[in-house]
């Protein structure tokens, strides 16, 4: 039984996921980890907004499960991989919620970074469609 308590998003801790219209890509030792255009951004509170990427944009291979895991009362429990290419700075580098609480559902088969275990998240101009 989970007896971890569950908080829902509102005026005094409002979240948001919205679709990013940017173009996403994480690099990390001249190699690009991730790179979508179908991103999420999710705004928590006062906190810096997070891109969630789509798993399926992310080059999986290099990432490694850790036993590392935290704990959100608003979005449910985190599992984390690190990135060995980017040996002991990228350790548990990225973190996933792989059963979200249904506030933040949108999130599920999604990863995210920490800034600073990566060389670079960029947001990018998408070009619009036909623009190429």
């Amino acid at each position: 039984m989970n007896t971890r308590a569950q908080k829902i998003p509102g005026p005094d801790h409002p979240i948001t996921v919205k679709h990013n219209p940017a173009r996403v890509r994480v690099t990390l030792g001249g190699k690009v980890i991730a790179d979508s255009v179908n991103s999420l951004t999710l705004q928590e509170a006062s906190y810096p907004a997070v891109h969630y990427i789509p798993r399926k944009d992310v080059d999986m291979s290099l990432l490694q499960r850790t036993d590392y895991e935290s704990y959100c009362p608003y979005k449910g429990e985190a599992s984390y991989f690190s990135i060995p290419l980017g040996g002991e700075r990228s350790k548990n580098a990225v973190w996933s919620y792989e059963n979200p609480y249904e506030a933040v559902a949108g999130i599920k088969e999604h990863v995210a970074f920490y800034p600073d275990r990566v060389d670079s998240i960029e947001e990018l101009s998408s070009p619009e469609p036909g623009k190429f």
